[in-house]
C-alpha cells in the first residue's frame, strides 16, 4: 500500500509541531514530521531503539549530551540507544524530516534533561 501523510495517522506534539506515522510495527516505525520555527523537541533518550533522522526539508540542530550536529536538507543523522538527545528548529522556516527508529520507540522513551 503505498504510504503518504495524506493517508497515515497523525498527531500533534510539542508546540505546533506534527507526526506522520506512515510505518508502526514493533520492530520499525517510520515517520514524517514537521516543525514550525523555533521549536524544540524536549530532551529524551531510548533504551532500546536507534533512530535515524534525515532531514527533508529547512534545518536542523540535534542536540547529543556532548555534542551538536547542524543538518540541512538531503543530510542524515544516527543516533545510538541510550543517548540523550533532542531535535531543534531555530531558523525561521519549517523543518520536515523523517525519523526511521529500530525497533519502534513505543513505550522506549525516557525524557530527561542535559
Amino acid at each position: 500500500m503505498k504510504k503518504s501523510i495524506w493517508n497515515s495517522k497523525s498527531y500533534s506534539w510539542g508546540t505546533n509541531c506534527t507526526a506522520w506515522s506512515l510505518v508502526a510495527t514493533k520492530t520499525l516505525s517510520v515517520k514524517q514530521e514537521q516543525m514550525p520555527p523555533m521549536t524544540s523537541e524536549k530532551v529524551h533518550f531510548h533504551t532500546l531503539s536507534q533512530q535515524f533522522f534525515y532531514i527533508l526539508d529547512g534545518s536542523a540542530t540535534i542536540v547529543l549530551e556532548h555534542q551538536s550536529v547542524e543538518l540541512k536538507a538531503n543530510e542524515g543523522f544516527l543516533i545510538p540507544p541510550g543517548i540523550k538527545h533532542q531535535i531543534k528548529n531555530h531558523s525561521t522556516q519549517e523543518l520536515h524530516f523523517l525519523v526511521i527508529s529500530e525497533p519502534s520507540t513505543f513505550e522506549d522513551r525516557t525524557e530527561e534533561s542535559f
